[in-house]
């Protein structure tokens, strides 16, 4: 399903602000599509089989590592870290790499921040395709960290409360960030894990060790627990129910939607609404899969979607 493994062509250390320096690599065709890839999280990071979702015979490939994630640094910082920062970041990539247009492709809160883009610079998108719709409203982070899920992992939920108190339950993002942002090393690396694991044993329709253990490395624990809890604290420095509200500005450009609908992180109901209000979309539901961009009908939707965007633009 995926392209056979490629290494990247061409690294950069862009700084971008006093304080952020982003990791960014190209591969593929240095004259192809250009397309960007925006990773989960707030704070996970790209991985080299990213690469591998697109033709490198005909797109150009950009990755990147977003403010405190990866191989940017500094590591984990919160400090100037907002989606406004992440778009204008976006602008500067696309500008410092000679870029007029590109696609954007991402997953999860990738397909957040590609929304948020796209809405901001409709005139620099030549087509989205997402994955794991997350609009990042009330309602959604609510679903994942105050008892949606939980109903149906409430083993996993346990493990989840498990290093906070009774008393301070009623606010699970507040009470993490609490202990994220605290000073404490050893409480702030156990919130951390805690936290990065709840979403690993989630994000598969199939229980998947490899999965888990990928969020519980404690480096990544601690940028994806920190930076999440710090966006959904703020509540990911949107106005209510901001991208469906702006969702007028995607009129003119092609998408493609990917969304599993055993997706407990992110449920179908926010892809739905999505396509509803961006009708030259195309939504293509996974009855197989859950959340994870790794799982087989995912992947396979994705790929499909890379090559039918060169179709159309």
């Amino acid at each position: 399903m995926l392209y056979p493994n490629i290494q990247s062509s061409r690294t950069y250390s862009l700084q971008v602000s006093p304080d952020h320096e982003l990791y960014i690599e190209e591969s593929g065709r240095a004259d192809g599509v250009p397309v960007v890839f925006l990773h989960g999280g707030p704070g996970a990071c790209c991985e080299p089989y990213h690469r591998r979702y697109f033709d490198p015979e005909r797109y150009r490939i950009v990755l990147f590592d977003q403010r405190g994630c990866g191989k940017s640094r500094p590591h984990a910082s919160l400090k100037d870290n907002t989606t406004q920062d992440l778009i204008d970041d976006l602008e500067q990539i696309r500008e410092y790499l000679d870029i007029d247009k590109w696609v954007i492709f991402g997953g999860s809160w990738g397909s957040t921040l590609a929304l948020a883009y796209a809405e901001s610079h409709p005139d620099r998108v030549l087509g989205l395709i997402l994955r794991g719709i997350f609009l990042c409203r009330k309602q959604d982070i609510d679903w994942f960290y105050q008892g949606g899920t939980a109903r149906l992992f409430p083993d996993a939920w346990q493990d989840f409360l498990e290093p906070i108190p009774e008393q301070e339950r009623h606010d699970l993002v507040k009470a993490y960030y609490r202990r994220l942002t605290g000073e404490n090393d050893i409480e702030r690396l156990t919130a951390a894990r805690a936290w990065s694991i709840w979403e690993g044993k989630t994000a598969t329709l199939r229980p998947c060790d490899t999965v888990v253990d990928y969020f519980a490395e404690a480096h990544f624990a601690l940028s994806i627990a920190r930076i999440e809890s710090h966006y959904f604290m703020h509540n990911s420095f949107f106005e209510p129910d901001q991208l469906l509200s702006n969702a007028h500005q995607l009129k003119d450009i092609p998408g493609f939607i990917v969304h599993g609908r055993y997706d407990v992180i992110c449920p179908l109901d926010q892809a739905y609404a999505l396509h509803k209000k961006w009708p030259a979309s195309e939504l293509k539901i996974i009855p197989d899969a859950g959340h994870a961009v790794s799982e087989e009908g995912i992947t396979r939707a994705l790929v499909e979607s890379t090559n039918a965007m060169l179709d159309l633009i």
